[in-house]
């Protein structure tokens, strides 16, 4: 639900952001809302769900920026049919929502991802465990080597050893 939250957070942040800038421009209100639902989309995946708790605010608002701004370039190619310098409303609205996005990225760490556990970047080290096995013994090619008394005696001694070690634990 918190993350739901803030993905309207963030629409409503990115269509009046959208709204007054495209809207100097003179672009149609439909062209602005087709827009803020495609970057809202696109910027939540990647840059909120996938950046930000792996490498932090600045990355994904640098992450923000760029897909901002290409994302408003290829969009007014394709959606606004206005002779507009688009390079410059591009710049302009990804410095915008960047900033938007910086303080927004601290309202993600602080509300929704300390309520959820499965984004915890720390690991606790109580759960840490050790594993203990045995070592597989490879003397054959020892045993080859050696006469079958040799082996006896090899034997003998390795069960003395187990013994000595039984004693050792069951005290």
């Amino acid at each position: 639900m918190q993350s739901f939250k803030a993905l309207i957070v963030k629409f409503v942040m990115v269509a009046v952001v959208l709204w007054i800038v495209l809207g100097l421009f003179g672009f149609s209100f439909g062209n602005i809302v087709t827009a803020a639902v495609l970057l809202t989309g696109v910027s939540f995946i990647v840059g909120d769900l996938f950046i930000l708790p792996r490498y932090g605010n600045a990355a994904a608002t640098i992450t923000d920026f760029i897909l901002t701004f290409g994302m408003i370039w290829l969009l007014g190619a394709y959606l606004f049919g206005y002779p507009v310098r688009l390079g410059y409303v591009s710049f302009i609205t990804a410095v915008v929502i960047a900033i938007g996005e910086a303080l927004f990225h601290r309202y993600m760490e602080r509300a929704v991802w300390d309520d959820m556990a499965t984004f915890e970047m720390e690991t606790d080290l109580r759960q840490m465990q050790t594993e203990f096995g045995d070592e597989p013994d490879f003397k054959k090619s020892d045993d080859r080597r050696r006469g079958k008394k040799e082996n006896r005696d090899h034997d003998d001694e390795k069960s003395e050893l187990t013994r000595e070690k039984d004693d050792f634990y069951n005290k």
